[in-house]
Parts: C-alpha cells; structure tokens; sequence
C-alpha cells in the first residue's frame, strides 16, 4: 500500500499528523541525519582552526559551503543517505561518506555501484575541502555523533514545542483561575460534598502545578559528549599526544552544538539528563490526567458546558450526546506517552559495559513519545476553548448543601469552649443534607456571644471559601 497518511502505522503521522508535525523535521530519521551532518560540519571546521599542521583553517567561502550542507538539508539528502547506508550497514558511516560526496569526493569502490550524486561545487572551494578530508569524523566514535545529534534534537522539541504547547495550556488554565476566581463551587473529597472553594482556585492549583513541573522540563541541562570510543580521548592523544583535547571537545559542544558538555562517559552519554528530562515530562503529563478526569466529571455533574460545532455528532445513536472527547483523547494520549517516557527514563541509563546496541532502538522512539505528549496537549487546549462555565447549575447544587457550613460552626464552638461541638454537628449532619433554617435553629440555641452567633448566621455555603477567590486571582 502507499505511504499517506491513510495508510501509515503511527496515528501521529496518520490521523493526527497537522497536530504533532511540528516535531516531524526535529525528530524523524531525516532530522537525526540533518542533526549528523550539522555536528560532523561543526567538528570538522573546529579541527580547521586547531592549529594542527595538516588541515589549514578554512576560508570564509568554503565554511559557508560547509554551513549550506545543514542549512538545504532535504529529505533528497536524506534518501541518498540511506542508499549508502544500504551498502554500508552503518548510519552513521553513511553521513560521512555523504558529507565527503558532496564535496566532491568519489566513493570508495564498494559504492561504486550507487549512481553518483552530481555535486556543483567551485572547484576553489572542492581542492580546499579535498587536502582535509581525512578529518571528517576524525578520531570520533560513531556515539560521539549521535549523542550530540540526539541532544540537539531533544533541546529543540523541548524548547520550540513541548515547552511552548505547555505553557499555552497553563496560560489558558491561569485566564481561567483569574476570571472565575469568585464563582462559588461545592468541593468533592472522596466523591462527597466537602467545604466549598471556588472554580478559579481550583484551576489555579493546576496552574500551579503546572508551572512548577514546566520549570523543571526547562530547567533540565541537556548534555552532550565528543570524547571517542570509550570516553578517554585515546584516539585523539594517539594522533596528536600534545594537544589539549578536553579543552577542544567541549568548546565544539557547548559554543557549537549549544549542550553541556559530560566530561565523564563511557563510549555512550550516559542518558540521564534524558531520564530527567523524561520523568519531569511524565510527572507534567500526570498533572494533566489529573486535569482531564477532573474537568471530565465537571462536565458529568453539569458545571461545564461544551460549546457546539454545526455538523458534530456526539452519538451514532443518540442525538442529545455532546461527549468530552477532547479530555478523553488528552488523557489517552497522555497514558500512552508516559508509558514511553518512563520506560526510556528506566532503560536508557543502562548499558552493558562500556556500551551495548539497546539504546539505539529507543532513542529512535523520542519523537513518539513527545508527539503524544504534544498531542494530548493540544486536545486538552480545545477541549478547554469549547468549555462554557454552567454557573447556574454550581451555584444551585452549593445552595442545596448547607451541611458544609458544619465545619465552620464547630469550629467556632471549639473556640468558645463549647462541649462536644464535632460530635454534636455530627449527629446534626452526618450522611445527610440540612436545610438553611434547621442549621441556623442549632446555631440560635448555642451558647455563643452575640457577634459570633450573628456572622455564622449570615455565613452561607457561597460565602465560606475562605481565602480561594484571592488565591486565585494571584496566579
């Protein structure tokens, strides 16, 4: 069957593919090899002004050539990578002899078979290139490449999308908080009528939240290593003992590259700044389940109405039916992406010895696991613009439960010393609803002083949110 979005195996380039295509040029196959080539660029003209006696610094001409092979990157590019990859058996071999092509360079005979790739560069610039060549991928181990590429590509979809898709949600969950901050509203522990709050305070502790876990994904230090096969740089020394290769290495991957550099590695990064960033993912991914359950039972009891499009359908049976299919597909999502998330936060900070292949399969699955992330942000974002604030019906069920204000009168019973108040407003109130007048009955007859009697009897369940609605309008 043809590739098209029909017929793809991954809903996120199916079905969903518009909502999470942001993420396709960082982290698909074709963005890992543009990450490749960008870090096997960057080295290579880094080795051009070390100083070494054999590679001359190269001229302005020939490092903007080298800049266009990451800049005009294409899925051309990419193909005919994996035409030589097809040969070679190794990916990243591929990009080398891919980077070495487009400088002009034949192929070693092996290749001899793939159709070469006309190159149209100035013959100035393919001698200058030519006389260094040897110093593409020099003394790199194929993980030096791919760690950098992975880092890269984990920094860009936290920093373009993730964050950004985030940060959108908490905005629309803070104008929430702030213009709801008043309304009234019965709070619900263990599914039971319990002392009210008010809607905006409700969202604004999931602003809060939020907020706390979208520091903690921006905050993570994204690393990157360039120090050969098993980490101790003995390539590099082998060729050139006198050279300060640390001192080379981190300056190509943090001025370069943009990471910090991990000066302790074993032939792979070890990973865990991804574990890091991936559980803080996850631990924001929870806080949104959280979100999409709560405000799903919202719209059950009625608090929330869904505003309605022309030609929806909400049941192929029952017309009446506008279903929260947006916070239902959000929390599923969401499920699935932590699922990834923690598994890869488990997995990929182990490896046999100095390295083993089971990091490689996984690492490919980033873009699964964040395009989940991303989509479920986005269906919990439209879910929340179709939201429509049903006070009437908040407002009702909170004037029918005047057993809430229990709390507040033995309260003040304790305070004015009066015997057994917990047990006498249990007995009063205990598994079943009060009216207003058999409440302010058992409040007359206490022994209270004048003022405390008159303020609980002016207390109604809408008044006794203590400091919510403030609380609220702060976030």
């Amino acid at each position: 069957m043809e590739l098209s979005a029909l017929s793809a195996l991954s809903p996120l380039d199916g079905r969903y593919l518009r909502k999470t295509g942001a993420l396709r040029p960082i982290l698909s196959e074709a963005g890992f090899m543009r990450h490749r080539v960008k870090v096997e660029v960057e080295w290579f003209k880094a080795l051009s002004r070390s100083g070494f006696a054999e590679i001359r610094p190269f001229s302005e001409t020939a490092s903007h050539f080298l800049d266009s092979l990451v800049e005009n990157f294409s899925v051309d590019d990419a193909a005919r990578i994996k035409e030589i990859e097809a040969v070679t058996n190794h990916d990243v071999k591929a990009v080398e002899y891919w980077i070495k092509e487009s400088i002009g360079l034949q192929l070693p005979p092996e290749l001899s078979r793939l159709n070469p790739r006309k190159v149209d560069v100035d013959r100035a610039i393919t001698e200058e290139l030519h006389s260094a060549a040897e110093f593409i991928h020099f003394a790199c181990t194929s993980e030096d490449i791919n760690n950098t590429s992975h880092g890269m590509m984990i920094k860009s979809a936290r920093d373009e999308v993730v964050l950004p898709a985030l940060n959108a949600l908490i905005e629309k969950l803070r104008n929430i908080a702030h213009e709801h901050a008043s309304l009234s509203m019965l709070a619900r522990t263990h599914g039971q009528t319990a002392s009210p709050t008010t809607l905006g305070k409700e969202m604004a502790n999931i602003v809060a939240r939020l907020q706390r876990s979208a520091k903690i994904i921006e905050a993570v230090e994204i690393m990157g290593k360039m120090n050969g096969a098993v980490g101790n740089y003995n390539a590099h020394f082998a060729a050139y003992p006198d050279f300060d290769w640390e001192k080379f290495s981190r300056n190509v991957v943090e001025k370069h590259l943009g990471l910090t550099y991990n000066e302790y590695t074993i032939q792979i990064e070890p990973h865990d700044y991804i574990a890091e960033l991936f559980d803080a993912i996850a631990r924001a991914n929870t806080v949104l389940i959280d979100l999409n359950r709560d405000i799903w039972s919202y719209i059950s009891l009625g608090y929330f109405k869904q505003i309605t499009k022309v030609g929806e359908v909400g049941s192929s049976t029952m017309p009446h039916k506008v279903n929260p299919i947006d916070f239902e597909n959000s929390e599923g999502n969401l499920g699935i992406a932590n699922a990834l998330l923690r598994h890869m936060s488990e997995k990929l900070p182990v490896s046999r010895w100095q390295r083993d292949l089971t990091d490689s399969t996984v690492l490919r699955n980033i873009g699964i696991a964040l395009g989940y992330s991303v989509l479920a942000y986005d269906s919990c974002l439209r879910g929340l613009n179709k939201l429509e604030v049903n006070a009437g019906k908040i407002t009702h069920d909170l004037e029918d439960a005047w057993e809430v204000l229990a709390e507040p009168v033995q309260t003040v019973m304790r305070r004015y010393g009066i015997e057994n108040p917990y047990e006498q407003l249990k007995a009063l109130t205990r598994g079943k609803g009060i009216e207003k007048e058999d409440l302010h009955e058992f409040i007359r007859q206490l022994g209270l002083p004048q003022a405390a009697r008159e303020e609980l009897l002016k207390m109604t369940p809408a008044s006794y949110t203590g400091i919510a609605s403030k609380l609220a309008k702060k976030i």
